[in-house]
């Protein structure tokens, strides 16, 4: 007998093309489920044509981008902020270390607290002079001090420093070379700010002061509340933009003109 021929088989489409089909149709899924959960900024793909334009030169006749003034102010202080909130942690660490190696049973801490347009550090006269003195010899202190230069190299350009010197309302000593306590203060603040000179403090964001016995924290009736007055501070703060010194100057224009 003669072998049965094995009839033809009928034409189909490849296998291949059905598995293709089918992730073909996920794709589209996919992306149309993006589409829907995404939301069009109109401004903003205006923006990202234009840099794209701008940069790659792909795109001939593509519009201009221009950044924002309003957001390039609205993200600077929150950079600035975040600069000032290490550098206020980093000074936090210097002072509770400062406290730890000074003899703190001899005298009163450094401390450091909040002010209206920055943060204070108080610095008591009896960790940096000797009664009627203005010469810093404690090497503690001064190590401290070369702590604080290397932090305010780390603030942003905008924050400014001002040492200020404090009494009590007791006269100097005969001994001493100060004839009041208005020569004293500005001498022990002047001899704070030299040291952060030395130690690499940039002169045109630092100043000094003197205020003798009239700014004292706490009464001059007892030895503990004449301690406290007797001190020296370091005030950081924002410097004044420029917007802001014209205003004050046409404020003044106006008291003069009247």
């Amino acid at each position: 007998m003669g072998k049965k021929k094995c009839p033809d088989c009928p034409e189909c489409l490849p296998a291949w093309l059905a598995a293709f089909g089918d992730l073909m149709s996920l794709l589209l899924c996919f992306f149309v489920l993006l589409l829907s959960m995404s939301s069009m900024d109109a401004k903003k793909i205006s923006e990202a044509i234009g840099s794209l334009s701008g940069a790659m030169s792909v795109l001939e006749g593509g519009t201009k981008t221009e950044i924002s003034k309003r957001r390039i102010q609205e993200s600077t202080p929150i950079e600035s902020q975040d600069e000032t909130t290490e550098a206020v942690n980093m000074i936090q660490q210097a002072v509770g270390d400062a406290n730890e190696m000074m003899e703190k049973g001899k005298s009163a801490a450094i401390t450091l607290e909040e002010a209206q347009e920055g943060f204070v550090i108080q610095l008591p006269a009896s960790l940096l002079f000797k009664a009627g003195s203005s010469t810093i010899e404690n090497e503690d202190a001064l190590l401290f001090l070369k702590r604080v230069a290397l932090i305010i190299g780390e603030l942003p350009n905008n924050m400014e420093v001002s040492v200020q010197g404090h009494t009590d309302n007791s006269n100097p000593t005969k001994e001493s070379p100060f004839k009041d306590n208005w020569e004293l203060s500005s001498a022990r603040a002047i001899s704070v700010l030299q040291e952060l000179l030395l130690d690499g403090v940039a002169p045109d964001r630092i100043n000094a002061a003197g205020f003798a016995e009239f700014r004292p924290l706490a009464t001059n009736a007892t030895e503990s509340g004449r301690e406290k007055n007797r001190r020296v501070e370091i005030h950081f703060y924002g410097k004044k933009s420029d917007q802001e010194a014209k205003m004050k100057n046409s404020v003044l224009d106006r008291v003069v003109a009247q």
